[in-house]
């Protein structure tokens, strides 16, 4: 293969547009038709915008008005974003026996929620022993009951299938991981919230009982001869 200057994925703009004609599009979406490409400059230079080639595929290509330099910039903005926004998604994995008892039944089934509600995907894995490989029924029910059971926060991604002495189902969340974790902070900033207005309602009482404590604490003035006088008379 020979080596050379990498591919731009840059679109072509203004000057580097090289062709005798373009469909226009203005900078608001409207249709201005096809043009010649000195035409289409010139109506770039005179709104003070660049002209783009968006579909340079197109007979004739289609080119766009635009500030491309701002368009460029909010592209990368939120091409930041979703990168900090996008999270991997994690596959738990929760082992079940096929007669397994209420009680580790719903033990198991609050993990396999709590997972989905974090946003990962969930495989399930019955696991059979010794006869138990000649009731393959018993797991396909027990993963239908899961799966139901969880309907409201997962949905069956892969459908239960054997697999050796195992069968396998996998749950996906209802939600992405990025929207869990998004709601988890505003709970705990809710949280946090609270227990700071808890803390100074709590300190705001203290002080007025302390206030009140050290104003009934206050030795009364003794009484002289001269508070038994009238204020009226001269003396």
């Amino acid at each position: 293969m020979r080596e050379g200057k990498p591919i731009s994925t840059e679109p072509r703009i203004n000057e580097r547009i090289h062709v005798n004609e373009v469909r226009l599009v203005g900078p608001n979406g409207e249709q201005v038709g096809i043009v010649r490409i000195d035409d289409a400059l010139r109506l770039a230079r005179e709104a003070d915008l660049d002209l783009v080639e968006v579909a340079p595929q197109a007979r004739p290509p289609v080119a766009k008005l635009m500030d491309y330099g701002k368009f460029k910039y909010e592209s990368a903005q939120k091409a930041r974003e979703s990168r900090r926004n996008q999270a991997n998604t994690v596959i738990k994995e929760m082992k079940l026996r096929p007669k397994i008892d209420d009680h580790d039944y719903e033990t198991k089934k609050g993990h396999v929620v709590r997972f989905l509600r974090g946003g990962d995907k969930v495989k399930i894995t019955i696991m059979f022993r010794g006869r138990e490989q000649s009731r393959p029924e018993l797991g396909f029910n027990l993963l239908k009951r899961l799966a139901d059971d969880v309907a409201e926060d997962g949905s069956v991604e892969s459908q239960p299938r054997q697999d050796g002495r195992n069968m396998l189902m996998v749950l996906a969340p209802t939600r992405r991981k990025a929207e869990a974790r998004a709601e988890e902070k505003a709970a705990k900033a809710a949280k946090a919230e609270q227990r700071a207005a808890d803390a100074e309602a709590e300190a705001r009482e203290a002080a007025e009982q302390r206030a009140a404590h050290q104003a009934a604490a206050q030795p009364k003035r003794k009484r002289g001869p001269a508070d038994n006088l009238d204020p009226d008379i001269d003396l």
